[in-house]
């Protein structure tokens, strides 16, 4: 890929003639209208268009989805490598999770292929292969970065490591490889010679011979001059990292291999065939022999990595960046390069900062430079000028890719991850973004508590569960309010849902939500009312078990403790009738005289007439309530005051 998509995905905004745009931000996205001012000052008139500008449109792609997940399970990882590890241990555990999200972009990527190949969509079909091209820049970045600062590469093993580089991202010589071997003359075929320099041009001497033999078995003629290319292509030295083989020694082996193939140039052993003389051109590192090339290379990098093999294969870390620019400059010819070349030419540099910037500026989220940044945090990478600068990048990019996440219906969860892991300002950014996702359903309000109460932030719980408490009791779904409000702490709100409670069970003679009121435990001691709902249903098990004189005396308890309210003691009292009326007395002589005091307090605040001759109406059911009561509570303290003066002999 040549370049990158940097475009933010917008509808088309025609602004009116002259008029300011206003524009309002958000974390995913920007909202832009006209204005009824004109660049004069004076007022004109305004659309009744409000355009919005997404900037971070690869969250909704389904696709990407799954980087962004299969990304957060490898960083959630990476933060917990301990940092007591040996420097070994670490680092072969760097380039593990490196690899690792390299595989997730190219797993993304593979897929977006297939599904572009599929579609029958132009317009989508565009916007898959625009999101390939970005992908495949970003791994190339990845990679290119993986081998010059997580590897860290040495002299010798580093242009072994480049090779690597540049054969993943050039994979397409096989393909070529295979079409031209599937022919029915492979030597005849127009792509023949190209597939032979392509492989050369890789380093992958030994598929480059096995194509050569093809040629050799066909021209008996030249079959010296190919035996003669052959015995080059098989002496030509490969370092070996691990072997016994230094550095030195090898430089040795290489340079007479050189001077073996400049000595075939000389004397014209391959001047009769020009496809093998090029190639011998190239083996010695002829740049205008390989510049010729510039079709199968396709990119100035790849031209420095055959540069180098052919040229300067020992090449250092800190000679990359001449070879580079060198490179580019003869390879391309345009003043001033694209983002991609920028980005990894700072790479060459070893500038870290520098591409990290570009890329915040090139890429069109903060996926790469939020993951890249915070593996290159851990090996120690980003301290070189200031101790916290790192530390700080880090987290400021982190948060800026989390943010974006909260702004998608799902993702938001794995945001919360990224927010725990910035130690100085993610718990802030938390808070404020945590408030605003949307509580569409009961389920969902749950995850967001329970992420809430994990993270001991109070104030967030309070305010979702009064919102969820409130929603419940508009659906009049008294039970799941109740539950919301206790676990708010709530007291006001409550209270308020006990007296619904308690309205409820006066229309209707039962409770709902039975489950949760005999399981309050200390939850009832949030408010009085709720305190009062719970004795008042233990009460009731109380005389449903036949445990009349307990529930006799928790009635009355919860009368003159003052617990129950003053407009449920009729209910109190009428629920006290079936206990008066039972054949022994149930309450004592002393308790029923607390009821008749609780009794005439009642009718004496509320004016109940006592006339059983007054007319039918509404306050005569209350009239024929008391009356009742008076009769039993006289009859309930006669049996009591005989019990009680009853001797046993």
């Amino acid at each position: 890929m040549e370049e990158l998509d940097v475009e933010p995905t917008t509808t088309n905004i025609p602004a009116s003639e002259g008029n300011h745009l206003g524009f309002v931000w958000g974390p995913g996205d920007i909202l832009v209208y006209d204005t009824i001012y004109k660049s004069s000052g004076s007022v004109g008139t305004c659309s009744s268009f409000i355009h919005e500008v997404r900037k971070d449109e690869d969250i909704y792609s389904p696709i990407l989805r799954k980087l962004f997940n299969e990304s957060h399970h490898i960083f959630v990882g990476l933060q917990t490598i301990r940092e007591d590890l040996p420097n070994k241990n670490k680092k072969t555990q760097f380039v593990s999770i490196s690899k690792n999200y390299r595989s997730v972009i190219r797993a993304c990527m593979e897929e977006l292929q297939q599904v572009a190949v599929l579609t029958q969509d132009t317009e989508l079909a565009t916007q898959y292969g625009n999101q390939v091209s970005i992908l495949l820049a970003i791994e190339l970045i990845w990679n290119l970065c993986e081998v010059l600062f997580i590897d860290a590469a040495p002299g010798g093993s580093l242009l072994l490591h480049l090779l690597d580089w540049v054969r993943l991202h050039k994979a397409d010589v096989d393909e070529k490889a295979q079409e031209v071997l599937q022919s029915e003359s492979p030597t005849e075929h127009h792509g023949y010679w190209d597939v032979v320099l392509s492989y050369l041009m890789q380093g992958r001497m030994d598929e480059a011979r096995q194509m050569l033999v093809k040629w050799g078995v066909l021209k008996p003629a030249a079959r010296s001059m190919y035996k003669q290319m052959d015995n080059l292509l098989s002496k030509m030295p490969v370092y070996n990292p691990g072997g016994s083989q230094t550095l030195t020694e090898f430089d040795v082996k290489w340079r007479h291999w050189h001077d073996m193939v400049d000595h075939s140039l000389q004397d014209n052993s391959f001047a009769s065939d020009p496809n093998l003389e090029l190639i011998c051109k190239i083996l010695m590192g002829d740049e205008d022999a390989i510049l010729e090339q510039k079709d199968l290379l396709s990119t100035w990098y790849h031209f420095l990595v055959t540069r180098l093999l052919f040229s300067h294969p020992t090449v250092k870390p800190t000679e990359l960046h001449y070879y580079a620019q060198s490179c580019l400059a003869m390879f391309d010819s345009r003043s001033a390069p694209e983002p991609l070349d920028s980005i990894l030419l700072a790479a060459f540099e070893f500038d870290i900062h520098q591409v990290i910037k570009d890329c915040s500026i090139a890429l069109n989220n903060w996926w790469f430079v939020a993951h890249l940044t915070d593996l290159l945090d851990h090996c120690n990478l980003l301290q070189s000028h200031n101790l916290h600068f790192g530390s700080n990048l880090r987290e400021f990019l982190l948060l800026e890719y989390a943010s974006g996440l909260f702004t998608h219906h799902s993702l938001w969860q794995l945001a919360v991850d990224y927010f725990d892991h910035c130690p100085e300002f993610g718990r802030v950014y938390l808070e404020q973004q945590i408030e605003h996702v949307p509580l569409d359903t009961e389920r969902k309000a749950l995850k967001v508590l329970r992420i809430c109460e994990q993270r001991q932030m109070s104030e967030q719980v309070r305010s979702i569960c009064k919102i969820m408490a409130k929603r419940a009791l508009r659906n009049n779904r008294l039970g799941s309010a109740l539950s919301w409000s206790i676990r708010a702490k709530d007291a006001a709100f409550a209270t308020l849902i006990s007296e619904r409670f308690l309205q409820d069970y006066c229309a209707r003679g039962t409770f709902s939500d039975l489950d949760l009121i005999d399981n309050l435990g200390p939850a009832m001691l949030l408010s009085d009312r709720l305190t009062f709902l719970g004795k008042y249903r233990e009460f009731h098990k109380l005389y449903g078990e036949n445990r009349f004189s307990d529930a006799a005396t928790l009635l009355l308890s919860l009368m003159t403790a003052q617990i129950a309210p003053r407009s449920f003691w009729m209910t109190l009292l009428t629920d006290a009738l079936p206990l008066l009326e039972q054949k022994e007395a149930i309450f004592s002589a002393d308790q029923t005289h607390e009821l008749i005091f609780c009794l005439e307090d009642l009718t004496s605040s509320l004016k109940i007439p006592t006339g059983l001759d007054a007319p039918m109406q509404d306050e005569d059911v209350e009239v024929t309530k008391v009356e009742l009561l008076r009769l039993a509570l006289a009859r309930n303290l006669a049996m009591a005051i005989v019990k009680e003066g009853t001797v046993a002999v």
